[in-house]
């Protein structure tokens, strides 16, 4: 009496080869994924020792999270085969604390590997202040840059409120806790408190630029006032270092570590999606995915059933 096996291949001799092509392709990606033998953004690996490679740490829109970057940062920092990174900057800037916080992160790494910078079309504000703490910056002629400021922009709808016939009232247990409020302007004392608190963080902004670039109190003042500028002019007010895009970067850096030819680069933040999140290998649940799949398919071979098809 012929087996299950065989009579489901016998069935469906097409689908049978299908399932053990799938089947065939999933165990060899775990595989792969396991022992570190892939190539990509991860680097290459031999027999599971990573390559000497460099990273590139993407900052790109608008900031107003660091986690993700930062959580690359250390990651890169303590990874012993990453010979040293290359921030790659594509921001307007954003929020001041996160921008704050991979500034300190970035500094955090080139404390332990050289660290170098490559603006792409925009790295104002927030992005210039996450690159200034490295070693070496590049920026295109064209790109955008500089903006060392801070700003907050407050909207005022107390006469559109007055003539919708609405009313607000707002219970503090300071005279200062709702300044900047909507629905009513600004008094003179809270002005004076917001502009001060913007001053402060303006303060801290350029305090870091002016230490990292090493520029005098008189040059950063006659540039902190939030004016961008090209790379090129940023390059003769000591903001740049060298006018290139990221190939001279990377150029660079290979140089300053002692690599040569084709170096592998480790990039991120990664962004995770679709099949690429499924067969990640860095994913326990994934994994597990994985498994619960091909035992899915194993076992319709065994049992002798058919698998579902479209009609």
């Amino acid at each position: 009496m012929p087996s299950a096996n065989d009579c489901f291949a016998s069935r469906r001799p097409g689908l049978f080869g299908l399932v053990i092509a799938v089947a065939a392709v999933i165990l060899v990606i775990g595989i792969t994924a396991a022992f570190g033998l892939g190539g990509g953004d991860e680097g290459e690996r031999v027999f599971g020792k990573a390559q000497a490679r460099l990273g590139l740490v993407r900052i790109e829109g608008t900031i107003a999270d660091a986690e993700k970057i930062v959580e690359f940062l250390r990651k890169l920092r303590e990874d012993d085969s990453v010979k040293g990174v290359v921030l790659r900057i594509n921001s307007p800037g954003g929020a001041f604390g996160p921008s704050q916080e991979i500034y300190m992160a970035v500094k955090k790494l080139e404390a332990r590997k050289p660290v170098i910078a490559s603006f792409s079309a925009v790295a104002a504000s927030g992005g210039y202040y996450a690159a200034c703490p490295a070693e070496r910056i590049f920026s295109n002629p064209g790109t955008i840059t500089g903006s060392i400021g801070v700003m907050t922009q407050l909207a005022n709808v107390a006469d559109l409120m007055q003539k919708l016939g609405v009313s607000f009232e707002s219970l503090t247990t300071g005279k200062l806790k709702d300044a900047g409020s909507p629905f009513r302007p600004l008094s003179a004392e809270q002005r004076a408190y917001l502009e001060n608190l913007i001053k402060d963080l303006n303060k801290q902004f350029s305090g870091d630029v002016a230490k990292e670039r090493k520029l005098t109190p008189d040059a950063i003042a006659a540039i902190a006032d939030g004016r961008a500028m090209t790379g090129a002019r940023a390059m003769e007010l000591g903001l740049v270092d060298e006018l290139g895009g990221q190939e001279d970067a990377v150029d660079y850096l290979k140089k300053l570590v002692d690599l040569t030819g084709d170096v592998p680069l480790y990039k991120g933040p990664k962004k995770k999606s679709g099949l690429s999140e499924l067969f990640s290998s860095d994913s326990r649940t994934m994994v597990d995915v994985k498994g619960a799949v091909l035992s899915w398919l194993l076992s319709g071979l065994v049992s002798g059933s058919e698998v579902p098809q479209t009609p």
